[in-house]
């Protein structure tokens, strides 16, 4: 008992030390192998946890409470045939426990048995009586009743599940459930008349619910999973949705849900329907809102002819056409604001700052035009600008967390990490700046400062932030613990068996997907350009010149002192914040590896790799990244069969991506260079290896190099497929280098398509050029034709500050600079904003800084 309380009083080494010398006095006493438990179920070494209660059951198989710590337990490590048993335990013991019963069905359903627990839940109604349940629980007892029905409507008795739903109506509390419930299982009785007055009747108490007009579509034969529909069946729904937003004047979704399946001229006539109220109004998500239509072939360019239309009839008449009444001068500026937001997404960037700046003249004090010019900054590549337009936005309001959250982002994308830190601490409490961020599993800023610090080559800070982002999805895990007993007393069992499904596929959740192989790329750099040790660091000081040497002292000790004098005010400030309301202190554990040295001290860099590719590989093997990580991390391990699985995974998910090229290539050039076997296993190895080649379409009676060709011809108008197909050409053959440069210059960036009135939209993206130049820079080495790439791509992106283009930020502020010594020198003094105009400054002379 001292042990479990030292345990409570974070005292573990002493709580454990005192448990074990119970043990060794008494190694038959249950209690003391259950306190055991208890301790190993307080530092999460549940399988150990499990091992004691065990033993201490031996000794007392009938103790409730263990059984029952145990049972918990078993949910939690999702041991499904031992819950099974445990629960069957409990309930004997206790048959009278209405928990038990539950927890005996629910442990049935989650091992796959639910037919079992249909007949459990039917047993235990068997022993209430016919006026149960009392009033105080009638809410439990009618989420068990529809957790049953949901049960058979599992198991596919829809007709038994209806028929129980309507034996039980005056049981169930929650009516809304009832309906949906009895509307799903008319349908798939196909009872589609039923089925269909029940959704009519579900849609006048909540005409915005999507998944209700989903199911009335459903009920008149008019829905496909594929969005296609026949000329006849979308009049038969325009009609239906035209009789609908009769009825349901108010609804948003009735008029919006058309948009999807209309097309031509009555796409238009909807589209203007919808878009008038909402301009007018000024609702600044009506892009967001209408931004999946742009998948759809020639409807972006409808919706562009709509509200241009729009600007201009409200610039000349006021008011829309057609009208004679006047619109609010606001919708001119919605019109805008939608406009520029248009015309970023098809990548016009000088069209959308155009509108946007419009839009800023018009209401300069309007925050989401701020925003929205930043981002569209950060489309053209600017991230210095966009990140100092963020900004500016955030000084406009600074109660407003999102728009500071949104800056936040942006300081991270130009990697202005320290910036971006001090802004992001604005929203936390004072005293525990850092530290609050990691408390509130703030992932989003995790990743995005994990991402800048791998751009800037600080391998220990970027793994650390990945590495925290793992540790925040191990402790959603864990936070599911108290749920196994809260949900089964308070009898919400539908909600319980989702959570647990959800916990089931959390790993497969994209914030994890991106630090896991965040992670693995940190590894995998770290592998090929490991840290150098002291001793040659020392032997490299050796070898620089007396001056050089003690500049480079003195950059150390100011590095030391930098980082000491942090550490000082990071403990202040602890001391600060760290009393509470009464007085007493709330000692927070100090993180003793802050920058991530000490992850990068590893001996096996591609092994902790590997910890983080299985569960990628388990729970987002449909991913093509997760397969390119695998080949990257095994073709460095020498694991050559591993390497052909990942390869053969990449064929199958996208076999003509230029990535999975790359490794097709590489992976048996790899194969071909190496030495004659001489093991049997090396022999073994090879005979796999030449079995499977033929299975690769691509290398079919080819050798590599035609096999590449035979890529390049097919892809010959990509500028992706062509970099890859030049990188394998000198991989091959390193004589062809400059043939394979030439290959990469020659590209041409053609239009996509024609694009509506301004003109066509070009096919490279930014990412992809700063992709090829860094293949020129690194894998071919050749500084002049990255400079020529550079300089082609800067006037392809002139806002980009990765190739300087002549409208980025940081060129129009090195030519202000320019401009104000010249001017300083001649006795005058201007000021050259961040879009480059250029303002006098005369009112400004007597300002005293």
């Amino acid at each position: 008992m001292k042990g479990l309380t030292l345990n409570c009083m974070d005292r573990k080494p002493e709580a454990y030390e005192l448990v074990k010398l119970g043990l060794k006095n008494d190694l038959k006493s249950h209690v003391c192998w259950h306190v055991f438990g208890l301790l190993y179920r307080s530092d999460r070494e549940y399988r150990e946890a499990i091992k004691c209660y065990r033993n201490a059951l031996r000794i007392d198989p009938d103790n409730i409470e263990i059984l029952r710590d145990l049972s918990l337990l078993q949910a939690q490590m999702r041991d499904l045939a031992g819950f099974v048993e445990t629960r069957q335990k409990l309930l004997t013991l206790k048959p009278n426990h209405r928990m038990n019963w539950i927890g005996f069905a629910v442990s049935h359903h989650l091992n796959s048995n639910a037919s079992k627990a249909i007949d459990i839940l039917e047993a235990y109604e068997g022993t209430l009586e016919n006026d149960y349940p009392p009033e105080s629980e009638r809410c439990e007892h009618g989420e068990m009743l529809l957790y049953k029905i949901s049960l058979l409507e599992e198991c596919g008795f829809f007709e038994k599940a209806l028929e129980e739903l309507h034996r039980k109506e005056s049981k169930i509390v929650d009516k809304l459930s009832y309906k949906e419930e009895e509307a799903s299982l008319l349908m798939k009785l196909n009872r589609l008349e039923e089925a269909e007055k029940l959704y009519r009747l579900l849609l006048v108490m909540n005409p915005d619910n999507y998944r209700y007009y989903e199911g009335l579509q459903k009920c008149v034969g008019l829905h496909s999973e594929t969005g296609q529909y026949t000329s006849d069946e979308i009049d038969k729904l325009d009609s239906m949705y035209k009789s609908l937003a009769e009825q349901f004047t108010w609804s948003s979704a009735v008029k919006r849900i058309p948009l999807d399946f209309l097309d031509g001229e009555k796409f238009l006539e909807a589209a203007d329907n919808y878009v008038r109220p909402l301009l007018t109004k000024g609702v600044p998500s009506l892009f967001s809102d209408l931004s999946p239509l742009y998948d759809h072939a020639g409807k972006a360019n409808i919706l562009e002819m709509l509200i241009l239309g729009l600007e201009e009839s409200l610039k000349k008449t006021g008011g829309y056409p057609g009208r004679s009444e006047k619109e609010p001068p606001s919708a001119l500026l919605w019109t805008l604001f939608y406009l520029a937001q248009h015309y970023d997404r098809r990548a016009q960037y000088d069209t959308a700052l155009a509108k946007i700046e419009e839009a800023m003249q018009h209401t300069p004090t309007v925050i989401d035009l701020y925003s929205v010019k930043s981002k569209i900054l950060k489309h053209a590549g600017d991230f210095t600008a966009a990140a100092a337009l963020a900004d500016e936005a955030r000084c406009m309001d600074l109660a407003d967390r999102y728009v500071n959250s949104m800056c936040v982002k942006r300081m991270l994308q130009a990697d202005q990490v320290p910036l971006a830190e001090k802004t992001a601490v604005l929203f936390t409490k004072d005293g525990e700046q850092h530290t609050n961020l990691h408390d509130m599993q703030c992932m989003w800023y995790e990743l995005a400062s994990g991402e800048s610090y791998f751009r800037q080559g600080e391998l220990g800070r970027s793994l650390k932030n990945f590495v925290t982002v793992e540790k925040h999805y191990a402790d959603i895990t864990e936070d599911q613990f108290d749920f196994h007993s809260y949900c089964l007393r308070k009898m919400t069992l539908r909600s319980y068996i989702e959570m647990l499904r959800f916990q089931d596929r959390l790993h497969a959740h994209a914030y994890f997907r991106k630090a896991a192989a965040g992670a693995i790329r940190c590894y995998i750099k770290l592998y090929d350009t490991p840290p150098k040790t002291s001793t040659e660091e020392d032997n490299e000081l050796a070898k620089l010149p007396a001056s050089q040497k003690k500049k480079m002292r003195q950059k150390q000790r100011k590095a030391e002192a930098k980082a000491k004098k942090e550490a000082e005010v990071k403990s202040e400030e602890a001391n600060v914040g760290g009393g509470s309301k009464h007085g007493k202190r709330n000692v927070k554990a100090v993180d003793p590896d802050p920058h991530g040295d000490k992850l990068l001290q590893i001996e096996d860099p591609l092994m902790e790799a590997g910890k983080y590719l299985k569960l990628l590989q388990k729970h987002s093997s449909d991913h093509l990244e997760t397969h390119l990580l695998s080949f990257e991390v095994n073709m460095r391990k020498e694991k050559i069969l591993l390497a052909l699985q990942a390869l053969k995974h990449l064929v199958q998910l996208d076999a003509e991506n230029p990535e999975t090229h790359r490794c097709l290539i590489r992976f048996f050039h790899k194969v071909a260079s190496r030495p004659a076997p001489t093991t049997d296993a090396e022999k073994l190895i090879l005979g796999v290896l030449e079995a499977e080649r033929p299975t690769f379409s691509q290398l079919h009676d080819k050798s590599l190099m035609e096999a590449n060709t035979v890529f390049l011809e097919q892809h010959k108008d990509s500028l992706m497929h062509r970099a890859a197909a030049a990188e394998m050409m000198y991989c091959l053959e390193p004589n062809k280098k400059a043939e394979a440069i030439k290959l990469i210059e020659t590209s041409l960036n053609n239009p996509v398509s024609s694009n509506g009135p301004l003109g066509p939209v070009k096919e490279w993206k930014l990412k992809d050029c700063v992709a090829v130049h860094k293949i020129l820079t690194s894998t071919f080495g050749d500084q002049d034709a990255a400079l020529r790439w550079k300089n082609q791509c800067a006037v392809e992106f002139p806002y980009s500050t990765y190739f300087e283009g002549s409208l980025c930020s940081t060129v129009t502020t090195n030519k202000a600079s320019k401009q104000v010594h010249e001017n300083a020198e001649n006795g005058t003094a201007e000021f050259v904003s961040l879009n480059g105009t250029v303002e006098k400054l005369d009112g400004l002379k007597n300002l005293a800084i």
